[in-house]
């Protein structure tokens, strides 16, 4: 079966094309604005260079968010348009929160596992997740000390993933940290993973976005 992951929420327009477990083609474009304007000609370039239609992609996974207002709407917008005109094709939103959970290897997790995410301001979306990869908290949008505070009160060593890392430890945390994973954007191969578990679970998700908060509005000055 082919397959597309695709992901427009974040710092990057990032999309895979698979067969079966194996990729067949990628695109990986780091850009602060314009993602929506890149997905779609990158679709159909990835499709026509592997003589694939649009008809002969059996499953397709999309990033619902949190992250750019805009990019989150694109992305979901995409993929229920994909939707309508292939009715047989299995679409799932897949959120950034499980993407990430799907970087952390065996030995990686802890006994309190967090994905941070950036948004561009003071503050980071979080989630929590114990040793089971099962949510402790639901997604929200926190400052660092509360994230810290939060931690701490779970008194253990904690795994972090996510592009909010980085920012996150930019300073001491005083945190007992087991393992870092630092990234730039999502990992598509990661969302494309989370995916497939949805998939073989038959819990195909119909795309709804994340938001965490209400999209930066700047009225018009009056004349």
């Amino acid at each position: 079966m082919y397959s597309l992951a695709f992901d427009t929420t974040g710092a990057a327009c990032n999309i895979l094309l698979l067969k079966g477990g194996d990729i067949l083609s990628r695109f990986e474009q780091s850009m602060d604005f314009g993602q929506a304007e890149a997905l779609m000609p990158q679709l159909k370039r990835m499709l026509e260079e592997n003589s694939l239609r649009f008809a002969d992609i059996g499953a397709l996974f999309v990033c619902v968010g949190p992250g750019s207002f805009t990019g989150v709407r694109s992305g979901i917008a995409a993929a229920r348009v994909f939707a309508l005109a292939s009715p047989r094709l299995k679409v799932s939103g897949v959120s950034a929160f499980d993407a990430y959970l799907q970087t952390f290897d065996e030995e990686d997790i802890a006994e309190t596992n967090a994905v941070i995410i950036e948004t561009r301001r003071d503050d980071f979306y979080v989630q929590l997740f114990d040793r089971h990869l099962q949510k402790i908290t639901e997604p929200q949008a926190l400052g660092r000390s509360d994230i810290i505070a939060m931690l701490k009160d779970k008194g253990c060593l904690v795994s972090l993933s996510g592009d909010g890392v980085e920012r996150f430890l930019n300073q001491p945390s005083g945190l007992c940290l087991h393992a870092i994973k630092m990234f730039d954007s999502l990992p598509v191969e990661a969302l494309a993973t989370a995916g497939f578990k949805q998939l073989k679970a038959r819990r195909l998700d119909f795309p709804k976005p994340l938001y965490l908060r209400a999209p930066d509005v700047t009225l018009p000055s009056k004349p």
